[in-house]
């Protein structure tokens, strides 16, 4: 609702006086999750758009400045990561990140999954030199690798187990996809089990397992079969280049599963933290009490909730209500001249002070001379403004302003009395994007300290 209607601002119900409160949440102490030893893995998570990145990108410096060694993965496309942190690029290796300062500052890695090249090296580290080429240089797998549904998800779970082995960080601060589930990569197990299960792969799979005559005399069989229904729907190149994906893969079938397993066992560790990033806005905390209840129902670790780019005012004891009397107020003792149409001003005697383009106005004799040589005709001068119309102008900027905080606080009060068990802190709206380590650590100070805005409950 907007302020530059009268009624409907003064006396209608929703005037930007916040309700009361609900009990407070529990404060999430970030520095404390970051400074732990034993938390090894945090996880951020959250719909699109929410600033998940900047979170990851955040976190990761200053437990970076704080003395641990820390690598963020993210997974956003975006890029967002690698300009903040003064990368030109980001790909499947860790790059170091430089400018990070403190007595006793640790060091700060970021990269972005590559979903292709990750899978490629699973086949180059699985499988012998021969048979990792067939595998990496089959039209199926190339298909697979590249868009295969819950590839990104699962390959994320293999990059993070692949960082974790490697125990070269202390802390890997994980990115999600920025998809509307970004949860999903807690199916991706079950659905490569699916996808590794079903009666086509299982079929397909078959001549290999029998190997000898009786399975090249099953594959002829399987082949011709084929070919009379789903040959004509895929081609016959196309199941070949999948039994032969299939054969080269079938050693390395069980590897994927018992990894992905392996994961996320990981992932309900002791070690693991789950941060769900949040706006306060409603659609984006309804997404937020989805993962808490999932992350719940998953048996997953949860740190708390951040809760992004939350606005408050300076001046919060003045409530929207009173700001837009006030404001009424100048309008109606006639300090705005509302019946031209336009703001004017008046004499002290109350007699209105027309306008110069003012068309009703008699012209002045300055005016009517320039007026026959438009070519010498002067600049219109800046109309003026009284400072009891800039006061208006500015209660009604207020007032709007407190609706924004009594609106977030509402949509915070319902979640939290959904879950009041959820640790939260609050990261103030800032006037910009972030940009730099600078900004970053910005997030960071109010990331730490839990700084709700000015103003807000």
């Amino acid at each position: 609702m907007t302020a530059s209607t009268k009624t409907g601002a003064v006396k209608g119900t929703d005037t930007g006086t916040a309700a009361a409160p609900a009990p407070a949440a529990p404060a999430l102490d970030a520095d404390a999750l970051l400074d732990d030893q034993d938390i090894r893995i945090v996880v951020c998570c959250g719909s699109g758009g929410v600033g998940k990145t900047t979170t990851a990108a955040a976190l990761g410096v200053r437990a970076a400045e704080r003395g641990r060694k820390v690598v963020v993965l993210t997974i956003d496309p975006a890029r967002r990561l690698a300009q903040s942190m003064g990368i030109d690029s980001l790909d499947n290796i860790p790059r170091r990140v430089p400018g990070i300062d403190g007595e006793g500052a640790g060091e700060l890695h970021a990269m972005m999954l590559d979903m292709k090249r990750t899978f490629d090296e699973i086949v180059e580290a699985h499988a012998d030199g021969e048979r990792a080429r067939a595998i990496l240089e089959n039209p199926f797998y190339q298909s697979l690798s590249a868009g295969f549904a819950g590839t990104q998800e699962y390959m994320a779970m293999e990059k993070l187990g692949q960082l974790r082995a490697r125990n070269e960080w202390d802390l890997i601060i994980v990115d999600t996809p920025p998809s509307r589930s970004a949860l999903d990569f807690l199916d991706a197990p079950k659905r490569l089990g699916s996808f590794l299960d079903g009666k086509f792969i299982k079929l397909l799979m078959a001549p290999a397992k029998m190997g000898g005559r009786a399975g090249m005399k099953f594959l002829n069989v399987g082949m011709s079969m084929m070919t009379g229904t789903l040959g004509k729907l895929l081609g016959g190149q196309f199941l070949r280049d999948v039994q032969t994906f299939v054969a080269a893969m079938d050693t390395m079938f069980g590897g994927f599963r018992t990894r992905a397993d392996a994961t996320y066992k990981l992932l309900q560790a002791p070690g693991t933290a789950f941060l769900v990033v949040a706006t306060p806005e409603r659609d984006a905390l309804r997404e937020a009490a989805y993962f808490v209840e999932r992350l719940a129902a998953e048996e997953m670790p949860l740190a708390g909730l951040v809760l992004n780019r939350v606005h408050g005012s300076d001046a919060a004891r003045l409530s929207a209500e009173r700001a837009l009397a006030a404001a009424e107020n100048l309008d109606d003792i006639g300090i705005v001249d509302q019946a031209a149409g336009k703001a004017g001003l008046r004499d002290p005697d109350g007699s209105a002070v027309t306008s110069p383009e003012d068309p009703e106005s008699p012209p002045s004799p300055a005016r009517s001379a320039h007026t026959e040589t438009p070519e010498h005709a002067p600049e219109p001068e800046p109309e003026a403004v009284s400072v009891e119309q800039l006061t208006a102008g500015l209660l009604r900027l207020h007032a709007e302003r407190m609706q924004v905080v009594a609106r977030e606080q509402r949509t915070r009060d319902r979640f939290t009395a959904l879950h009041p068990e959820v640790a939260v802190t609050e990261v103030a709206a800032l006037p910009g994007d972030v940009h730099d380590l600078a900004g970053l650590r910005a997030i960071g100070d109010r990331l730490a300290t839990g700084s709700a805005p000015a103003g807000a409950a």
